[in-house]
């Protein structure tokens, strides 16, 4: 789980009906979560005319501040190019990509520095944004206390678990005081047990510091566990096609009979999208 700090251009919010909300909690009817991501027919095409691989198609989306949002789609849909555009590493061809606050980008991989310890590892990201020290150590001390690892600071990587591995991955992008979360699949290694584990530790987090979530998954349960709203990506060149506002209570269980009905409706609505880019191939 790699993540990289950018600063992102705020954007601007002078609509009296839009505010912020608890996270998790419907805004009261009438009134709009404060937008912090805003994605406006966003299109990506790579390469030239001759050899062009149209990687997102128009695709708009508006996240709401403090907002979990799940991004699903087939493989090759182009949920990873949403958010590079997002994290400001690469750029629409077309359209426009606005987010307010600090973004924070996590992969799948872990990507911690084998010879720093846990607490070092953490430090790292401080050290960048040129924290003095002695309030670096402070810092280090609260966001391991986050992640349950106070512990385990003198450790290194090869001496953790998959699991503890993520988890200081997790503090350091949070050591970047992100305001908005991009994770790509940054549980799709680990095992269901050790992944339940994290749902949690990462609800708990999102909910006490009230960040914006943009989760990509391809499992449909789990983002039908974490996310306030589920959105499909249709097959590449990829665009929203549908979306599906998840109303279950939280804390939520991903075996739960409430998210296995939602995720299979979601998954007939995927399959049915796989199909139709099959039959338009053949």
């Amino acid at each position: 789980m790699t993540e990289l700090p950018i600063d992102a251009a705020p954007t601007a919010v002078d609509d009296p009906q839009l505010s912020n909300a608890t996270p998790g909690v419907p805004p009261a009817p009438g009134v709009a979560l404060a937008p912090a991501v805003v994605l406006t027919d966003v299109s990506k095409v790579y390469g030239d005319a001759s050899n062009a691989v149209h990687a997102l198609d128009e695709v708009t989306l508006t996240v709401g501040t403090g907002e979990f949002v799940c991004l699903l789609g087939a493989s090759g849909c182009g949920k990873s190019t949403l958010l590079n555009i997002l994290a400001g590493l690469d750029r629409p061809s077309r359209g426009t990509s606005e987010v307010s606050g600090r973004t924070g980008l996590m992969f799948q991989e872990s990507a911690l520095f084998p010879w720093l310890t846990v607490t070092g590892n953490v430090d790292l990201a401080l050290k960048l944004r040129k924290v003095p020290k002695d309030e670096r150590r402070a810092r280090v001390a609260e966001l391991l206390e986050l992640v349950n690892l106070t512990e385990f600071a003198k450790k290194r990587p090869h001496e953790l678990s998959g699991g503890m591995r993520q988890r200081v991955a997790l503090a350091r992008a949070l050591a970047q005081d992100a305001d908005v979360l991009l994770m790509d699949e940054p549980f799709g290694a680990l095992d269901a047990m050790t992944r339940d584990l994290l749902h949690d530790e990462l609800e708990r987090l999102w909910s006490e510091r009230s960040l914006t979530v943009v989760f990509v998954t391809h499992n449909v349960r789990e983002a039908v566990r974490l996310g306030d709203r589920v959105v499909l990506l249709s097959s590449r060149p990829g665009h929203v096609i549908a979306e599906f506002p998840v109303n279950e209570e939280r804390p939520r269980r991903i075996d739960s009979p409430a998210v296995a009905t939602q995720a299979a409706e979601i998954t007939d609505r995927l399959k049915e999208e796989v199909r139709r880019h099959a039959d338009d191939r053949a």
